[in-house]
């Protein structure tokens, strides 16, 4: 019997590597596309996202001429919408895609608040700074969301 365990070990291998090297090649999957029904809801929230962006130059002034009143208002009324909007897109991104989106709207909110604090202590630079900081965090999320959803809404 002692002899056999190793012709049997030998046989064991070689069936092993048999059937490893016989499985089929790999199937490439597609990526993951998004329906017609993601792409219309994320088309609902994607212009006001955009027309805040856009309004980004305001902010700035305001900042600059350290009217603070107005950097409030313009934070808690377009910002805070932006923000509810970025929410809504999140949910219809790719699940890989909403973790790093709602990432990107918790660090908005930081640093919208950072704003705010700076405005309450009228420090124009570190309002400046956390400004520059929300809308890199805007121009990240649109990069997440799918080209589709924008360009329709641009053309």
């Amino acid at each position: 019997m002692s002899r056999l365990r190793p012709v049997f070990s030998l046989i064991l291998v070689s069936l092993a590597t048999l059937l490893i090297s016989c499985g089929g090649p790999n199937v490439a999957t597609a990526p993951p596309t998004y329906t017609q029904s993601q792409i219309e809801k994320i088309q609902e929230y994607v212009p006001d996202l955009v027309a805040v962006q856009e309004r980004g130059p305001e902010l700035q002034k305001l900042i600059v001429n350290e009217d603070w009143i107005d950097v409030g208002t313009f934070i808690h009324g377009p910002m805070t919408e932006a923000k509810l909007n970025m929410n809504f897109i999140v949910s219809n991104l790719f699940p890989e895609q909403q973790k790093q989106g709602r990432k990107i709207v918790r660090d908005m909110l930081n640093n919208l608040v950072k704003i705010d604090q700076a405005a309450d202590a009228g420090n124009s630079r570190q309002a400046l700074s956390a400004y520059d900081a929300v809308f890199s965090d805007i121009n990240q999320f649109l990069d997440l969301v799918p080209a589709k959803a924008v360009s329709n809404e641009a053309g």
